[in-house]
């Protein structure tokens, strides 16, 4: 098992970026906040698979967390996570802090005009700037031929592709399948936050995604009908509150009535205090 480079500088990891493409190597970067999990390590194995240079990036980003929200309870745990990189093949692990990134003074931002006036965009009004603003800074500073994110984020996927595109940004966006537990729950750092009795809680989520699968394909094609069973699933096992359910077109993210093609469904839900989202595409 081959040690891992920690580099914690913008300098730093830029001057090492230009020694692997002055060696003709290709990079592929991982984006995360830490506390990885198997759909993390999913992402890195599908990031070895396209470059020769694997880096991932370990920063929890303050500009996309809104007031309230739960930034300084989101969980870490560095040495668990270098161990899983380690065994995953990962050569650098790029980890600033706060004020390398956010210097003093700092005011520029990206800002997508319409994908983020959908679903988490709604009820998180900063988040999407956030993160456009950190993704394009880790793409100045790593340099990779690829990134890789989660589907499971399904909204931040389809904002970093149009702002790549945009941009005319050079590097490569690779969207991964969402990886589950046992039981269907889609993994995510948050889900260390639930308690064993919250459980069937967060499955009602799954739960309500493939019931809307199966009611489309006995027909239904009324996105209200199949959002109200989803409400109605969720609603049932207590201590829920839902920020949305919504049918929508996985490209514009705009609501569908009449679902006609293939259609997104996402949620998001708080199973106590803890925020969920997953989704799911439907075919009719």
């Amino acid at each position: 098992m081959q040690p891992v480079k920690i580099i914690t500088t913008v300098k730093k990891m830029q001057e090492h970026s230009d020694l692997m493409i002055h060696q003709g190597k290709s990079i592929a970067l991982i984006p995360t906040m830490g506390f990885l999990h198997e759909g993390h390590l999913s992402l890195m194995q599908e990031g070895s698979r396209h470059a020769d240079h694997l880096v991932v990036s370990i920063f929890v980003n303050p500009t996309q967390f809104g007031q309230g929200e739960d930034l300084e309870a989101y969980p870490k745990d560095f040495n668990r996570d270098m161990d899983l990189c380690k065994k995953k093949g990962v050569d650098v692990i790029f980890k600033p802090d706060a004020p390398e990134l956010y210097p003093e003074n700092f005011q520029t931002y990206i800002a997508l005009e319409k994908l983020p006036n959908h679903l988490c965009g709604l009820s998180r009004p900063v988040h999407f700037k956030g993160v456009a603003t950190i993704v394009t800074k880790l793409f100045n500073i790593v340099k990779p031929d690829i990134a890789i994110f989660g589907q499971k984020d399904f909204q931040q996927l389809a904002v970093i592709k149009q702002m790549v595109s945009d941009l005319h940004m050079t590097v490569k966006v690779i969207g991964a399948p969402i990886i589950r537990e046992a039981d269907g729950l889609a993994m995510s750092s948050r889900n260390t936050c639930l308690s064993p009795e919250k459980r069937p809680a967060a499955l009602s989520l799954f739960e309500s995604l493939n019931n809307a699968k199966q009611l489309i394909k006995n027909g239904v094609t009324d996105s209200n009908i199949i959002t109200k069973k989803a409400r109605d699933i969720v609603k049932f096992h207590g201590d829920t509150e839902i920020d949305y359910i919504s049918i929508c077109d996985p490209e514009t993210l705009e609501d569908v009535q009449n679902i006609k093609k293939p259609v997104l469904m996402a949620m998001a839900v708080k199973v106590g205090k803890t925020r969920l989202i997953d989704n799911m595409l439907l075919s009719p």
